[in-house]
């Protein structure tokens, strides 16, 4: 079975999009990432890309007159790399539905969706004093983290957790979930059904 090709957008550091490349070196991870995007220029996530020998592209709202002509060129740019997956890893813009129509997208969130969608899940849950939180894997949709669920792996909050060190614990176990299920995606096929997801139920 040939590789999975992966596309994955970044607007930071790219530590996920790190944990993918060292998966991928494993012939027999079954993925393989072919160009690594970023809505930013000068960024580690890029720097990452370039060390690993991955082509990179950049595409930055402020260059285009309307955010419509981003989303389209943004697309069109993935689609000359014909990604079996594209993974938002850390990429802070929301995507078109046009976007979301046309490739298959999958991104993290560090909660347990749906429980506490947005920017600052860690926070949300120490302020509403769950005892276990942690990570979620789900394909694009439309909303703020909304979208059906691949994945999640449970993190427990401790009696002398901060925002900071709740989030680190959760991002640590977020790569795991990640790279897991990206390989088993890569390597078993995945349909989505409405909001049910399944791993390894056709091959792909």
């Amino acid at each position: 079975m040939p590789e999975a090709r992966l596309v994955v957008l970044v607007s930071g550091s790219g530590t996920n999009l790190q944990a993918l490349l060292d998966a991928c070196a494993d012939p027999a991870y079954g993925a393989r990432v072919v160009a690594v995007g970023a809505d930013r220029e000068d960024i580690e996530g890029l720097a990452r890309a370039d060390r690993a020998g991955v082509p990179t592209f950049v595409r930055q709202v402020s260059d285009f007159e309307t955010r419509d002509g981003w989303d389209a060129a943004l697309a069109t740019v993935v689609e000359r790399f014909e990604p079996d997956v594209v993974v938002s890893a850390g990429f802070m813009k929301l995507l078109s539905q046009d976007f979301l129509d046309r490739f298959l997208t999958l991104n993290t969130h560090p909660a347990l969706c749906p429980a506490f969608p947005g920017m600052h899940g860690p926070r949300d849950a120490l302020e509403h004093g769950v005892k276990v939180t942690g990570a979620t894997l789900f394909v694009v949709d439309a909303g703020v983290d909304t979208g059906p669920i691949v994945a999640q792996v449970p993190v427990p909050v401790e009696e002398d957790d901060d925002v900071a060190s709740l989030h680190e614990r959760i991002k640590a176990a977020e790569r795991q979930m990640l790279v897991d299920a990206v390989g088993r995606i890569a390597r078993e096929g995945i349909t989505v059904e409405g909001r049910r997801v399944r791993i390894g139920a056709v091959a792909r």
